[in-house]
């Protein structure tokens, strides 16, 4: 009988290393940010930096489903609201808020991926620890530098687990947002419109 010859341990198969995009010498401009391949989904471009976001938690995704719903019910048919869409400020800076209402002039079909600066009267950010210095002051500033008349900031209630809105509303003299109410239980302004949400409703989703 003929012994079979003992085989070598197979070499480990090294895992393939990402190939991230090497930006070039003055950064990237918002056609690149549409244009790349393979980039992550909700990829921002922020000072020509692209900004890759985190999972998300379920707060986060709970408080969105939330506002859309609500900023939907009496809805003028002058605007539409939009989950995180692209906005373009300028060159160098594409934005997602979480949630944006947008002249309805401004929808141009089911394939589109980003509005104008212009087109967008309310931004809101929902705050996440990876994102709270951009949420609370790189973003707004840009919005505001970019004449979006009305931004939302939402953050999370340690104690009930309820978002709490911060309502701001630009100051056109200086470019500025001027904080207009913080909102716990229940949101209740008529800027961009008449708007009325019960933020207790989280409790059910």
């Amino acid at each position: 009988m003929t012994a079979e010859p003992i085989s070598e341990a197979a070499e480990p198969v090294a895992e393939p290393t990402p190939r991230w995009p090497v930006p070039p010498a003055d950064g990237w401009s918002v056609d690149d940010l549409f244009t790349l391949p393979d980039l992550p989904p909700h990829t921002e471009l922020i000072d020509g930096s692209l900004v890759f976001v985190s999972p998300q938690r379920r707060f986060h995704a709970n408080v969105i489903d939330l506002l859309v719903t609500g900023l939907r019910q009496d809805l003028p048919s002058e605007f539409r609201v939009s989950r995180e869409m692209t906005v373009v400020l300028d060159k160098r800076n594409g934005p997602e808020p979480d949630v944006s209402v947008i002249f309805s002039e401004a929808v141009s079909g089911p394939d589109q991926t980003s509005f104008e600066a212009k087109d967008v009267v309310l931004a809101i950010e929902v705050v996440s620890p990876e994102s709270e210095s951009r949420d609370r002051t790189t973003k707004p500033h840009k919005y505001a530098r970019a004449g979006i008349e009305n931004f939302w900031r939402v953050e999370e209630d340690g104690s009930a687990g309820r978002p709490v809105v911060h309502v701001y509303e630009l100051d056109p003299v200086t470019r500025t947002y001027v904080h207009a109410g913080m909102h716990r239980d229940h949101v209740k302004v008529d800027k961009p419109y008449p708007i009325d949400i019960d933020l207790t409703a989280i409790d059910a989703l």
